[in-house]
């Protein structure tokens, strides 16, 4: 990866997380590679990669070291993809092409997170990496997460699909591609429908 990835401050999601968990729909997994693709200015090299579950299961045990459990471990993953996006110049991206893809996620019924810390002009033509979060829960638990991070010449999402607890996130983090705790992010609910 030519950016690596960097994420959200876990214990803060966690609360954020364990707030939203009360009667949220499920929502609908959505293709996003079209907006993302137009999501900058200019054209870009996409590669990705994926697990699915039965690839997961081989890697139950680094799960179980990592202190969750064992029997928990292989059941709470059923699929990983990582898509990157490498642009030869400093990349714009679309604040409209944004704005839909997060309409199309909220419709869904996830819930969006974001960097309290950012400014919309960084957002556009990022200085330093940007980084947006949404979660999908059913229940308590949650069911999906992508990670979208964006700075001058990459773009990197990071789509989960599981049946986590929030607590699991700590331990899943830095592993698969799911991205470290960024301690100076402070990701907070965006404002409604965004």
């Amino acid at each position: 990866m030519n950016l690596r990835l960097r994420t959200v401050l876990l214990p803060a999601l966690l609360t954020t997380a364990l707030t939203f968990a009360q009667a949220q729909p499920a929502g609908e997994s959505f293709d996003l590679h079209g907006a993302l693709m137009n999501l900058a200015n200019q054209p870009a090299s996409h590669t990705a990669f994926s697990f699915d579950r039965s690839e997961l299961q081989v890697a139950q045990n680094l799960l179980a070291s990592g202190g969750m459990d064992p029997n928990h471990a292989a059941a709470a993953l059923t699929g990983i993809a990582v898509d990157n996006y490498h642009y030869p110049h400093p990349a714009f991206y679309i604040p409209e092409t944004m704005a839909s893809i997060i309409a199309g996620y909220h419709a869904a019924g996830w819930k969006h997170l974001v960097n309290a810390n950012q400014t919309p002009a960084n957002t556009a033509h990022p200085h330093s990496a940007v980084t947006d979060l949404w979660l999908r829960f059913a229940g308590a638990d949650i069911t999906g997460i992508t990670v979208l991070t964006r700075s001058p010449q990459d773009m990197n999402v990071v789509q989960v699909t599981c049946e986590l607890r929030p607590l699991d996130l700590v331990h899943l983090s830095g592993h698969f591609g799911i991205p470290k705790v960024d301690p100076n992010a402070v990701m907070v609910p965006a404002p409604d429908g965004k």
